[in-house]
């Protein structure tokens, strides 16, 4: 699914028009990446929880020449499933 396929699925199931479920759709998108930014965690009750991790350097390989290099430290968003998401897709 795509955010046009989520749109769309947003107008069907509320009755807005398409121009509107995008103009939603990019204000929620924004508030996730706007808390995230600033380190905040996001937990939508019956979806899952998504939170900012730190991922400590470390050493890794090039996979074309097998070089050893040096993987800088970075953040990553990590997404954690709900109970109910985990079992509706098992």
């Amino acid at each position: 699914m795509n955010r046009e396929d989520l749109a769309k699925l947003v107008c069907e199931k509320t009755g807005i028009t398409k121009k509107i479920a995008e103009q939603a759709q990019k204000a929620v998108i924004e508030g996730f990446c706007s808390a995230l930014e600033k380190g905040d965690s996001i937990s939508l009750v019956g979806f899952g929880s998504f939170k900012v991790v730190d991922r400590a350097a470390r050493e890794g390989r090039n996979p074309s020449t097998g070089e050893k290099m040096q993987i800088p430290a970075s953040k990553a968003v990590k997404f954690t499933p709900s109970k109910s998401l985990k079992e509706r897709v098992q």
